[in-house]
């Protein structure tokens, strides 16, 4: 078995074992970023896929410029964990599915308090904080299955009998029209560091990771309050979002696009709909350096979403999508959304991570298994 760090060429890595596919086109688009002007390196994830002309699953180091493009059009996108006090004994999911009913709409009024609490400025994005949004984002009740180090779980205060929430979601349109902005005024050529306009959308990408941050916070009191229940965030962080960093002796820019940070604590990785998560602690190091302070932040995608149907229609019923081979359920009821967020449309999780171990990158605490995962709902339910 090969060092699962892989020098592709001068300033490019690849954190990938053998088991782990990585398809040819985010390779490529890996090589074609390294080349941008100021770029000093990049790395590659294990769940690298490609994306709209840059890949997802990665992280990039300039110097001298910063690349609004590499961090997308979901800035802020990331996950939080929160504690339940929902008892994993005698679960009953249909009660469960039915509480939740439809948070795809706006919040009502009486959020308002809410949102002013958690400091956000929306605008004229304020219809969509407390929405999930859709593609690969979700919100998911999960149980904790094997536990790998007590006292670490135990430190988070996460226990056994009681369910986990986990929320996927970043800054709705705010982020898309940040990104469309940018590349209006400036294509995708960069920023120089220190310009009005480098200022300019780093004060908005900013304000776009608060209202990421706070978008979840919401979706996760939204869903306990149609619970009943009570909870706490465990951990929030983002994976899409460039902030200065100093690396390899130099000051420069660091861009994380699908790449969950390393050095903020403990992270959470996901599987697909139908797989576990881990919930994981990153190791500092050599190691850490190379893969520039990065971790997957998924499983990653292996099919383009236009091909999932075709794929998976002789196979299955779209209501055969909404139970998984883990026992959980799904609720999702955007047709084309079922298709294209098929567990069968992503890597296995455990190739991910086995490669993210092998390298060095971290250690695992605990294994997480889905309940019930929500991904959009029709019609406005109680």
């Amino acid at each position: 078995m090969g060092n699962p760090i892989q020098n592709l060429s001068a300033g490019v890595v690849l954190v990938a074992a053998d088991d782990c596919w990585i398809e040819g086109n985010a390779i490529q688009q890996l090589q074609t970023t390294a080349a941008l002007p100021g770029m000093r390196r990049v790395a590659g994830m294990p769940d690298l896929h490609a994306g709209r002309g840059y890949p997802v699953g990665a992280a990039f180091f300039s110097v001298g410029r910063f690349y609004p493009a590499l961090v997308g059009n979901d800035i802020g996108c990331g996950m939080s964990l929160w504690r339940t006090d929902i008892a994993t004994a005698r679960l009953h999911l249909d009660k469960l599915e039915q509480r939740l009913g439809s948070i795809d709409g706006p919040l009502e009024p009486r959020w308002q308090v809410q949102v002013d609490a958690l400091g956000v400025e929306a605008g004229a994005h304020a219809r969509s904080l407390g929405t999930i949004g859709g593609g690969n984002h979700f919100a998911e009740l999960q149980q904790l299955d094997e536990v790998y180090d007590g006292e670490a779980v135990a430190a988070l205060k996460l226990e056994r009998r009681q369910l986990l929430l986990l929320v996927h979601s970043g800054s709705r349109g705010l982020g898309e029209a940040i990104l469309r902005e940018q590349v209006e005024r400036h294509g995708h050529g960069g920023l120089e560091h220190g310009s009005e306009d480098a200022r300019h959308y780093l004060a908005r990408h900013d304000g776009a990771l608060r209202y990421a941050e706070a978008n979840r916070t919401l979706i996760a009191r939204r869903l306990l309050e149609r619970l009943r229940a009570e909870g706490e965030a465990a951990l929030d962080i983002h994976h899409n979002l460039v902030g200065p960093a100093h690396i390899g002796g130099e000051d420069g820019w660091l861009h994380r696009k699908g790449a969950t940070p390393s050095d903020r604590g403990t992270v959470v990785i996901p599987g697909s709909r139908g797989d576990y998560s881990y919930l994981a602690e990153p190791l500092s190091g050599d190691a850490a350096a190379e893969a520039l302070h990065s971790l997957a932040h998924g499983a990653g995608r292996k099919w383009q979403r236009g091909d999932c149907k075709a794929r998976l229609s002789r196979r299955y019923r779209p209501e055969q999508l909404q139970r998984t081979a883990l026992g959980s359920r799904v609720i999702c009821d955007d047709r084309a959304l079922i298709w294209e967020e098929a567990p069968e449309a992503y890597k296995p999780v455990d190739s991910v991570v086995g490669a993210l171990r092998e390298a060095g990158l971290l250690r695992l605490l605990a294994r997480l298994k889905p309940v019930l995962t929500y991904k959009t709902r029709a019609g406005c339910c109680p």
